[in-house]
């Protein structure tokens, strides 16, 4: 047997800044899940996002310390370059940290780069067209 790939955890110090910061992105999560210490949500394809309190992971690990530079980055797949623009402005408007204005990448894509409340770099990306 093989491990296959399922889902990307991330630890939050806020459960519910996490959350409304990712359905500011347009992710499907419920209201109710902000008080939860552990909350999951499907993508489309099949990949799951898992979200645990710091205090969650202690209680199984009571030494667990954030990575060292953190590392991780999620990405996003817009509509257009024109709705990166529009998402990264509408995040930054509402105070989340933006990372890398958008631009024109030499990879052919519109990308940003935005934090969310946690410092997770959140990549946002559509082809140029």
């Amino acid at each position: 047997m093989t491990a296959a790939f399922s889902a990307v955890g991330i630890v939050t110090a806020d459960m519910g800044a996490s959350l409304a910061f990712y359905r500011r992105i347009g992710m499907d999560i419920p209201a109710e899940a902000d008080t939860q210490p552990h909350v999951e949500a499907e993508l489309p394809g099949g990949l799951r996002i898992l979200w645990d309190t710091v205090e969650t992971v202690r209680s199984f690990a009571p030494d667990w310390q954030p990575a060292p530079g953190g590392g991780l980055a999620l990405a996003f797949a817009c509509d257009g370059a024109e709705e990166v623009d529009r998402l990264y402005d509408d995040l930054t408007a509402a105070g989340y940290a933006g990372r890398c204005k958008p631009w024109n990448a030499a990879w052919g894509q519109r990308y940003a780069v935005v934090c969310d409340p946690d410092g997770h770099w959140v990549d946002l990306f559509a082809p140029l067209e």
